[in-house]
């Protein structure tokens, strides 16, 4: 077993999250090492559409923690390479009728309070935005912040940016302690030392906090996306109907489905997303598919004869209150969580390493971390022999 030099921090999961946290905690001048037991955005990450919304999201921490990452993704896509193809498309949620456009009026104000662009839609406003959408709709809202970037991309570029250390195939075996206190990490190949660790392993996060002896109630929730064949922008916006908003904020463990569709700079369309709970369960889910396909087609009529050449599917780190677990572990010093976001850890990923760089460097961080806290779901352990 290696034993490597002791380090600033070690992070485990190179997912976006993982790389969002080693990139801020190195240009917070801290030596940075990233472990994951796959590859590069090889979980939730990989299997994500690449959302960076603000519009389905109500006025509290979670939006909070949204808008400030809309502005720090917006200078890394300065700083990193095109390969990340942030698209700043804007996202467009569309009301059947006026029963629930009225919903969206109230939800966008409260919105509004808190700093979002929300600009309401008539139904004429629609087919000019969006002009394959189908006839009928009684308005919406344009959300001018929402934004795209391909994930697996933004993961790797982050990373490299950082200029951790990285080791990939490396499963995390235990957590070392002296005490109660985290002094690093084992794996199955080395030993990595450092006084902080960053729980940043997406579904798996509450297997990590369990080798810490702490509690974090993380559970998978499958989702399933459809990719169409390459098609001229036939979709400008990222585009969804605002029965998702109640899909994203729903605790139940049955299937749910509302379809958000939105055209890519390579030419396909992608069509998500579902939700439900059924553990690590990858068996391919015909009814999923079948929905997510007819739900897009009412939106867009034009896409009904159009071919599905793929489907992939993979599952988002859910908590129960739908908030992640961001920051310092009271129950285990040295542990920090950054995970649990859910669908939304891609767009919340800049907040969140720069919420943890501040954590890991005793500054004061952009936001409050009180409604993120980890040792919300449960007391401290009893303590234990290392």
């Amino acid at each position: 077993m290696l034993k490597r030099h002791p380090l600033d921090v070690v992070i485990i999961g190179a997912g976006v999250v993982g790389a969002a946290c080693a990139y801020y905690a190195a240009r917070a001048g801290l030596s940075v090492a990233v472990v994951d037991r796959g590859p590069v955005a090889g979980g939730t990450t990989g299997a994500g559409e690449g959302n960076l919304l603000v519009s389905d999201k109500a006025a509290g921490p979670e939006l909070d923690l949204a808008l400030l990452s809309t502005g720090l993704w917006t200078e890394l896509a300065g700083v990193l390479p095109q390969e990340i193809e942030y698209e700043a498309k804007g996202g467009l949620v569309v009301a059947p009728n006026q029963a629930a456009l009225e919903a969206l009026r109230g939800f966008a104000e409260g919105q509004r309070k808190a700093g979002v662009d929300a600009v309401e839609a008539g139904a004429d406003d629609l087919r000019t935005l969006e002009p394959h959408l189908a006839p009928g709709l009684a308005g919406g809202f344009l959300y001018p912040q929402d934004a795209q970037v391909q994930p697996a991309q933004a993961a790797a570029r982050l990373l490299v940016a950082s200029g951790a250390e990285v080791h990939l195939g490396e499963e995390v075996t235990g957590i070392l302690r002296s005490g109660e206190t985290v002094r690093g990490v084992r794996t199955t190949h080395r030993e990595l030392l450092a006084p902080a660790v960053v729980n940043a392993a997406g579904t798996w996060g509450g297997r990590v906090a369990e080798l810490a002896g702490v509690s974090l109630p993380v559970l998978p929730r499958r989702g399933f996306v459809l990719v169409t064949e390459p098609l001229p922008r036939v979709v400008r916006h990222k585009v969804y109907a605002a029965d998702y908003i109640a899909d994203v904020a729903s605790g139940s463990a049955a299937l749910q489905s509302s379809a958000v569709v939105e055209g890519t700079p390579s030419g396909p369309v992608l069509i998500g997303a579902t939700r439900e709970r059924v553990g690590f369960d990858r068996t391919l889910s015909t009814e999923a598919l079948r929905r997510l396909a007819g739900q897009a087609a009412a939106l867009f009529p034009v896409l009904a004869d159009v071919r599905v050449l793929r489907t992939y599917h993979g599952f988002r780190p859910y908590l129960p209150d739908h908030l992640p677990a961001i920051g310092p572990d009271p129950r285990r010093p040295g542990l920090l969580h950054a995970c649990g976001h859910e669908g939304a850890g891609i767009g919340l990923a800049p907040a969140t390493g720069a919420l943890i760089a501040a954590a890991l460097t005793g500054t004061e961080p952009p936001l409050p971390l009180t409604p993120f806290r980890p040792e919300r779901f449960g007391p401290a352990p009893a303590r234990t022999t290392p």
